[in-house]
């Protein structure tokens, strides 16, 4: 019989059961400088098919459409370092440093903080990133070609809570399975941004559906 990759479920729950955690929630606040209301994640392998530049875009084009958001959002992207000598991964890791330099300087000023992308190139250890999960009110995976993505069921399982909202590249295997997150075509920058923006309005009875 074949089944589907799937993550520790057993383990990930734990931690989100731990008691610890949300001293741990409070710290990854304080250490990213998370002082406005609502958080997006996400977690990717510095690798040109996880759709980062899109994800990117797509959060400035939101930004642009609900000026509000600007002063409310922080989006959290945690890039694990990969294959950082081959030139195709420097020239995206070039790409997403001048995205996110960019949208942080067009909104600084009005934040007064260091902009609403919080980037940090670092491999996080399991606790931390639950953690990170469960401060989050969205997670993007916005993969261009993924065989599976186990970041998506992994968000799932960190939400004890039954919160959160995943949205999801309809490009990923996951994607297959996780019917109910909000399905994105990473391509479509208009529409990326448009899904974004169910997401953060979603009520709170139907995120707890999905």
């Amino acid at each position: 019989v074949s089944a589907p990759i799937g993550v520790d479920f057993d383990r990930l729950n734990e931690m989100a059961s731990d008691p610890a955690l949300d001293a741990e929630m409070e710290k990854l606040r304080r250490d990213l400088g998370l002082t406005f209301p609502l958080v997006g994640v996400g977690v990717d392998r510095l690798d040109y098919t996880k759709g980062i530049p899109e994800r990117l875009a797509a959060i400035d084009r939101l930004l642009e459409a609900r000026p509000e958001l600007a002063r409310t959002l922080t989006f959290v992207q945690i890039g694990v370092p990969s294959r950082s000598g081959i030139d195709s991964y420097q020239e995206i890791e070039r790409q997403i440093d001048d995205q996110v330099d960019a949208i942080n300087a067009r909104y600084r000023a009005r934040r007064g903080d260091e902009g609403p992308i919080r980037y940090r190139k670092i491999n996080m250890k399991a606790k931390r990133l639950v953690a990170l999960f469960r401060l989050a009110n969205f997670c993007i995976v916005s993969s261009l070609h993924d065989g599976m993505n186990l970041v998506a069921k992994e968000f799932v399982a960190a939400r004890r809570d039954d919160d959160g909202v995943l949205v999801l590249s309809e490009l990923a295997g996951a994607a297959q399975e996780l019917r109910d997150a909000v399905l994105i075509n990473p391509y479509d920058i208009d529409g990326f941004a448009a899904r974004l923006e169910m997401a953060i309005d979603m009520p709170a009875a139907e995120r707890r559906t999905r």
